[in-house]
């Protein structure tokens, strides 16, 4: 999913109940729930190294209690600053946090670690779950096994979730305002009810959505909407309506799309249209698969499309300039699973969703890859 459910997810997790136990829980919720992006900094490398990384070792199983314990440190560490600052302020040496606090006989709620980490780690297993529930994926066991695992049954941004979060997150604290607009007592830990009947929400949205999900598999198994067999069939879910799903069906010489409805149970698929026949695997598209791209995207491309287009130039990136003796051209890939209708094949940009290109050169060396419209040096 994208950053603001993530951190919504982990405000939520903090407020729902962790905050009553620790101080900091729901600081650390957040950023437990966040950590796993730290890839994205592998985009400093470049677009393919940052397409690579992404979603790899961060997004394991191995990592969340690391991820857990980073972030624990972390509070550990602005805990002993603002201890050590409040002692200064007050002239006396420093202490800990929840001894500061009995010998200055103040309310500040004191720190359990061994709560903080569990925290921490359940909003750490959070940013799995929901990453896996789109279909884009993950790898949880990654390096040890390198597979691809999602679920496929929300969109990577849902707005129907983001409704459900925020009002968790900003009612109390608009509530909060009224309570002293109006000299009402202070509540210390406001919010649970809003944070977990908004957690609740999310969890019946997904079981929910996994059964449609189901349900549209189904459908397009019992009617084929093509004539020759299929190899393997998806589901793809659009944001908000839980019953439209963008269907995929790979046979031995086509992709071919569709569009689900489960609620009324129909299919609609086009064969002049929605049919794709499988490029041929000219010199050029062998060469760019094994490529640095190429094989990134193909680890990644669990749909992915490569076509050889001839001397085009690729979206953002300037043609190799060659001697008059020597040809490129240009091979695309593709991957069908983000190729929606209300997208398009083609965005406004000129460019597909999620696409990279590479300049072949005489039908084998590479003259430069493009990825998502950024240029790999």
């Amino acid at each position: 999913m994208e950053p603001v459910t993530h951190f919504l997810t982990g405000a939520c997790l903090g407020r729902a109940g962790f905050n009553r136990k620790t101080a900091y829980a729901t600081l650390a919720a957040v950023l437990a729930a966040e950590a796993a992006d730290l890839d994205v900094f592998w985009g400093f490398a470049g677009p393919v190294e940052e397409l690579k990384h992404h979603r790899g070792i961060t997004h394991t199983f191995w990592a969340v209690p690391v991820l857990a314990g980073v972030v624990v440190g972390a509070v550990w560490l602005l805990d002993r600053w603002r201890v050590t600052r409040r002692r200064k302020a007050e002239g006396a040496p420093s202490f800990s946090s929840a001894a500061a606090d009995e010998k200055g006989g103040n309310a500040r709620q004191p720190v359990h670690w061994g709560w903080l980490y569990l925290t921490a780690f359940v909003a750490a297993l959070s940013h799995l779950l929901l990453d896996w529930a789109n279909n884009y994926g993950v790898r949880p066991f990654f390096p040890f096994d390198p597979h691809w695992y999602a679920g496929s049954f929300v969109f990577i941004a849902e707005p129907v979730v983001w409704a459900l979060l925020f009002p968790a997150l900003f009612m109390p604290w608009v509530l909060g305002l009224a309570d002293r607009e109006i000299g009402a007592r202070r509540q210390r830990f406001r919010g649970r009810g809003w944070a977990v009947f908004a957690l609740c929400g999310m969890l019946i949205l997904g079981c929910w959505r996994w059964a449609e999900h189901a349900q549209a598999l189904v459908m397009l198994n019992n009617s084929p909407i093509s004539a020759e067999p299929a190899l393997r069939i998806a589901a793809e879910p659009y944001p908000v309506n839980p019953f439209r799903w963008h269907a995929i069906v790979e046979t031995a010489d086509t992709f071919q799309t569709a569009e689900i409805d489960t609620r009324t149970g129909t299919i609609e698929s086009d064969a002049r249209r929605d049919v794709l026949y499988k490029p041929a695997d000219t010199p050029a598209v062998e060469a760019a698969k094994q490529t640095e791209l190429g094989r990134v995207y193909l680890d990644w491309g669990t749909w992915a499309v490569v076509r050889e287009l001839g001397p085009e130039p690729a979206p953002g990136m300037e043609a190799p300039q060659l001697p008059p003796n020597r040809t490129w051209t240009t091979v695309e890939f593709t991957d069908l699973r983000f190729e929606y209708p209300f997208i398009g094949t083609r965005s406004l940009n000129g460019r597909p969703p999620l696409a990279g290109w590479v300049y072949i050169v005489d039908g084998r060396e590479d003259a430069g890859e493009d990825l998502n419209g950024h240029v790999q040096r």
